[in-house]
């Protein structure tokens, strides 16, 4: 009986492959050549609004992101409050940017902070929350009608410029890729491409913390006992068990807020895959024992995790050298710049691990502009960046690196590289006034002398 079920299992099983499956030679990396008229190199915070506006402005894109989905620090990592689009009771920051954001806030039935109150020291007030996974489905949408192709899962390796193309080498899954561009707007926010390219960069002995979002449930804050939980907290640390930095020591915060945007990660870093991998397995590491420790905790037995990001957000890495460097000094008076093509307002929020962080909040009307020098690497050409890796000191850099300053940048950017190829000049050779036209026809805000 077993020798007949034998030999009908393998009648089935040959009469399958003879019907069916191919037997294939083993897959080999595919080789691809391309040819567009821009590169955008990452597709977060400004490279996704890069994408779109130079789609828009009639150009052929390629947006190369290393993950699965747009919209980097805001969906991916989870911080999905952006800020601060309005200043003094001004809309300073707007576009496909602020567009994407009112897309949507209506489509989840949300409904926008009220601008017109201050928000004094509180400028999370005028912070915008999104349902994350809608405005990446959105973003991918306006990249698609903008003609934009998306390539995710691929990295740069090489850059090479013949004085008049760019060259750009990706890797990805599968496949290996050489595109001619015209133009190349590193949106990476570690600037890796212009890093390829070997443009100077900067980089501090030691960056800020990163932070992986999460929230957590299973309690009753206002029953607990936190003197207990404090004490045990205090004790846990004594023994090693618990790093006080990694919660800026406030366990109760952690509690009273269900995680959100608390945990600090010493050392953060996404430059390479290495330093990311570690960087995740070191915020994952320290929500488990912090999880292990609340369930200790009277009160806490059922604390579980909610949700939690797939990978950390994290805040600092390698800026440019550019043709201008945005100081602290230009961004708490407003200095005025001949160039300016997007504001930034926030305060200075330098995020210190053993110190936590206190934003040091603009002036009375003051609000900063961004040059397009200060998007241009040193001695280049045909190359802008935008968002974190502008050029700036590193206090100035704490304020331009957030989501609706990085928004700005990014339509600007894409904005100078498309008026570039119609005008057959390098970025900073553009007709300032045809850019900021450009910008404005979009929906952006271009600064004026008023402010400052």
């Amino acid at each position: 009986m077993l020798s007949t079920l034998g030999t009908l299992s393998l009648g089935f099983s040959a009469s399958h492959i003879v019907k069916g499956d191919v037997i294939l030679p083993p897959f080999r990396t595919q080789d691809r050549e391309l040819e567009t008229d821009i590169v955008v190199v990452g597709g977060g915070t400004a490279g996704a609004i890069a994408a779109i506006q130079a789609g828009r402005a009639g150009k052929r894109v390629l947006l190369v992101e290393c993950q699965s989905q747009l919209g980097g620090t805001t969906t991916t990592a989870g911080v999905a409050f952006p800020g601060i689009f309005f200043a003094w009771g001004e809309q300073i920051i707007s576009g496909i940017g602020w567009e994407a954001v009112q897309d949507a806030v209506a489509l989840n039935g949300d409904t926008l902070p009220d601008f017109s109150v201050p928000h004094g020291r509180e400028h999370w007030r005028h912070q915008v929350r999104l349902n994350s996974a809608l405005y990446t489905i959105l973003l991918e949408q306006k990249c698609l009608e903008a003609g934009v192709q998306i390539r995710y899962y691929e990295t740069p390796t090489k850059l090479e410029f013949d004085g008049k193309n760019w060259f750009v080498e990706t890797v990805g899954k599968g496949i290996h890729t050489r595109i001619k561009a015209k133009q190349v707007i590193d949106c990476s926010g570690n600037a890796i491409a212009a890093q390829l390219a070997e443009f100077k960069v900067l980089k501090e002995a030691e960056s800020q913390p990163g932070t992986l979002m999460f929230t957590i449930g299973g309690y009753d804050f206002d029953s607990l006992d936190l003197n207990q939980i404090k004490a045990a907290y205090e004790e846990a640390i004594q023994k090693g068990e618990l790093v006080r930095a990694e919660f800026r020591g406030n366990i109760i915060g952690l509690l009273k807020t269900k995680g959100d945007n608390i945990q600090h990660i010493a050392g953060a870093d996404s430059t390479t895959s290495e330093t990311h991998t570690w960087t995740n397995i070191q915020g994952r590491t320290s929500l488990l024992k912090h999880l292990q420790f609340l369930r200790r905790q009277p009160g806490c037995e059922n604390t579980h995790i909610v949700n939690m990001c797939t990978e950390a957000g994290v805040r600092e890495t390698y800026r440019i050298e550019g043709e201008y460097q945005v100081s602290h000094e230009d961004y708490v008076t407003g200095r005025n710049f001949a160039d300016a093509v997007s504001y930034s307002y926030y305060p200075i929020d330098l995020h210190i691990i053993e110190q936590g962080v206190t934003p040091k909040h603009l002036s009375d009307k003051v609000v900063a502009k961004v040059p397009l020098r200060a998007l241009v690497p040193k001695g280049s050409k045909n190359f802008l960046v935008a968002g974190r890796c502008i050029s700036s000191d590193r206090l100035a850099n704490s304020a331009l690196r957030v989501q609706a300053s990085s928004m700005g940048m990014g339509q600007a950017a894409a904005a100078a590289a498309s008026l570039a190829i119609d005008q057959n000049c390098s970025p900073l050779e553009v007709d300032f006034k045809e850019l900021t036209g450009l910008i404005q026809s979009h929906g952006g805000i271009v600064p004026t002398q008023n402010h400052g």
